[in-house]
């Protein structure tokens, strides 16, 4: 929790380091994304994280790790487009297959988004009759058309698009050159290993299987020789029996760690929550992991008690109030019901309402 900024809470003008450090703030719903900056950070205002991206454009927009779509600071899209940039599942005969387009009609479809993108923002429809004029190839077009984003993720990790601000209900895409003006980040290979520090930093001690996961489309086998290539920045260690990986470094800070008496709650798809070891007891019991890691890849907002989740929650908003509602997964001793209820009050204060809290 300490690694994660959910110990003690960063100013506001760490919004920045605080997203970098974490790897990311999960945007598949930016309310989401909004209320995990909140969760991280100290004086951030109810739609600041707009602010950040569509007018400071501090923070980009894009898909990253594992295809979804992410927040990461400006300064650093570089690196992580570099790091992304080694993905290569997208050229491989089953993506192909599955997707119904040849590596050849790949190839002309990228570069002819990286080219219709110059010096403009483009809604999909837009995009897509862009691309069907300038490739001359109306399938191509139809493609974009009829898929909301496969295709366009390999342009994202390829550094030819990111998500400029919505034109009404409609999303925009732009160049990260133009948009952020991006600078090329570092070869590829000290890109990859700048993300397994920052990971393990984040996540760990973790394994292989867990940096995969968290990663995307790698093997564990690729994840060990990653966490190999840090040399003696990083080290194996055992972990009740199983081999994890952590930065040497850390390892003393690791093993001297004790109970903060830490209370969260932590919104949906919460970098915590989707980088932590999910099948791991003592993070997770396993009797309640449905409850957090649901079908069809949605992560609960969860209640945190020093590291580990103890409950889920929701709330509503409407009428000046918002309306929260915690659901422990067992007994919970007085101090953490209070830190409970601190944060709910603290969620209230952030959205200027009035809290009507339940415990379920």
């Amino acid at each position: 929790m300490e690694r994660q900024q959910l110990v003690s809470r960063r100013p506001r003008e760490d919004l920045q380091a605080v997203v970098g450090t974490i790897g990311g703030l999960h945007a598949q719903v930016l309310s989401a994304a909004e209320l995990a900056a909140w969760a991280r950070v100290d004086g951030l205002r109810p739609g600041e994280l707009d602010e950040e991206l569509w007018e400071r454009r501090s923070l980009v927009k894009l898909w990253a790790m594992r295809g979804t779509l992410h927040l990461l600071p400006a300064a650093e899209y570089g690196l992580w487009q570099a790091a992304l940039n080694t993905y290569d599942h997208y050229l491989k005969g089953g993506w192909l297959r599955g997707f119904k387009i040849t590596r050849e009609e790949l190839g002309l479809l990228l570069s002819t988004v990286r080219e219709v993108l110059r010096g403009k923002g483009l809604t999909r429809d837009e995009l897509a009759e862009a691309v069907a004029a300038a490739s001359g190839s109306p399938a191509l077009g139809e493609k974009l058309g009829d898929s909301w984003g496969a295709y366009l993720k390999p342009a994202s990790f390829q550094g030819s698009i990111c998500f400029g601000p919505n034109r009404g209900r409609s999303v925009t895409f732009v160049s990260p050159g133009e948009w952020i003006e991006a600078e090329p980040g570092p070869p590829a290979d000290e890109a990859v290993a700048e993300v397994t520090r920052r990971y393990l930093r984040a996540y760990g001690p973790a394994t292989a299987a867990e940096y995969s996961r968290w990663w995307g489309p790698r093997r564990p086998a690729q994840a060990t020789r990653s966490f190999r290539a840090l040399g003696e920045e990083a080290v194996e260690i055992d972990v009740e029996g199983e081999p994890h990986w952590a930065l040497a470094e850390e390892i003393e800070g690791i093993a001297k760690a004790v109970p903060q008496g830490a209370v969260r709650l932590l919104p949906a798809f919460d970098p915590y929550v989707i980088g932590s070891a999910r099948d791991v007891a003592a993070i997770l019991d396993p009797e309640h992991k449905g409850r957090v890691h649901r079908p069809q890849g949605w992560i609960s907002p969860v209640l945190l008690v020093d590291g580990r989740i103890e409950g889920v929650w929701s709330y509503e908003r409407g009428g000046g109030r918002v309306a929260v509602a915690i659901e422990p997964f067992g007994q919970l001793g007085e101090a953490v019901r209070q830190g409970a209820e601190a944060e709910a009050e603290r969620l209230a204060a952030f959205y200027g309402d009035e809290l009507a809290l339940e415990w379920v």
